[in-house]
């Protein structure tokens, strides 16, 4: 791997403009189970696979059944920011990353002291009343029994993307404008499968885009440099 990360943080030394886009394979090394691979959600047993769980048809007509799932198997609150969340907060801070374009919901980068997070699928940290739009944060999703409610009485709805529900608009047109004019892409931890997250990188005009994830993805044969180690190392390496 000496070469490819040779290579890379050449690469990093030589850009200004950056962008990281990343999945569930970043956070895997925090201790959050990502979706596909082999000890991943969708291959556990549950009474309904879990993107039927995670849609909003399930949330509006099972509503509990929807937040026993939520809270055993997507908030991670103990969870910490690994070599990769930081390495990359640390590019920020240099000058050399514009952006981090994240599909993951838990909030690490931002733990991380990154600053320009773009979230696709939101997050858990942002959870509103759907009756009077109060604020709640995860603590009080995490301990809550059964549905989580407002003071006011209306059911409380994480801020995060689910099935069948759009992305926000604001945060799409940013991510691809900052994916449009970087000079390097580095695309990480992600099987490039979901959309339309995974169309983003084809806004990218740069000669420089960087695979970084231990499976084989769909855009391995346009990638100018391929790299099949765990990103945590990859990026505690540089």
């Amino acid at each position: 791997m000496t070469q490819e990360i040779d290579t890379l943080r050449q690469w990093l030394a030589e850009s200004e403009r950056a962008v990281f886009f990343g999945g569930a394979g970043v956070s895997t090394e925090s201790g959050i189970p990502d979706f596909r691979s082999t000890d991943g959600l969708y291959n556990q047993e549950y009474a309904y696979p879990p993107e039927v769980i995670l849609s909003h048809t399930f949330f509006e007509n099972d509503t509990a059944e929807f937040y026993r799932f939520y809270q055993q198997k997507m908030l991670y609150l103990d969870a910490k920011p690994n070599p990769c969340h930081l390495k990359l907060a640390g590019l920020e801070r240099a000058g050399r990353l514009r952006s981090v374009v994240t599909q993951n919901i838990d909030g690490l980068h931002q733990a991380a002291g990154s600053r320009r997070v773009l979230e696709l699928h939101g997050s858990v940290h942002r959870n509103y009343c759907q009756r009077c739009g109060k604020f709640y944060d995860a603590a009080y999703m995490k301990r809550a029994q059964g549905v989580p409610r407002c003071s006011c009485g209306g059911v409380i709805k994480p801020d995060v993307v689910l099935y069948e529900e759009g992305l926000d608009g604001k945060t799409l047109y940013d991510s691809i404008h900052d994916i449009s004019e970087a000079d390097l892409l580095i695309v990480g931890g992600t099987s490039l499968v979901v959309y339309p997250a995974a169309g983003l990188i084809d806004y990218y005009q740069g000669r420089r885009l960087v695979l970084i994830n231990m499976s084989a993805t769909s855009a391995d044969k346009r990638a100018d440099l391929v790299i099949r180690e765990p990103i945590g190392q990859v990026f505690a390496s540089l």
